[in-house]
């Protein structure tokens, strides 16, 4: 697929139904298999699977884990991918796990670090392992 207005770093894999939005940075070795809106800056070394929404204007720090299924197995056909979404203009700080099916809303922060296993609600800091709220920007 051929991405407009992107810059991209190198060695990254990118699934068959990825998308891209423009002015995004990708850096390298990433995984993308979701679909990332515009003008936003995934670091190096994401895994960013099918399933995962990331809107406009979202930063991913470096080493961000993002999972598509609570109960994996080496061989499942019936495989559906948990949607995860990730609300505009939210930052996601480095070597974070977010787990599937979590919604993480808009302007919210994620520090370093933190495992993700709830929904975290617009405009508010959380991290920890795992990740609490902390407070309000």
């Amino acid at each position: 697929m051929k991405h407009k207005h992107i810059k991209r770093g190198h060695y990254n894999n990118f699934y068959e139904n990825h998308r891209i939005g423009e002015r995004t940075r990708v850096g390298s070795f990433c995984d993308i298999g979701g679909k990332i809106g515009n003008d936003c800056k995934i670091q190096s070394f994401c895994f960013i699977p099918p399933g995962v929404i990331i809107e406009d204007g979202v930063f991913v720090g470096p080493g961000v884990i993002f999972t598509n299924n609570k109960y994996p197995k080496a061989n499942n056909p019936d495989f559906i991918p948990e949607l995860t979404i990730v609300k505009s203009g939210v930052a996601i700080g480095a070597g974070c796990v977010i787990l599937p099916g979590i919604i993480i809303g808009e302007n919210s922060l994620i520090g370093a670090g933190s495992m993700v296993t709830e929904n975290v609600p617009p405009g508010e800091v959380w991290f920890g392992h795992p990740a609490k709220f902390q407070r309000k920007l």
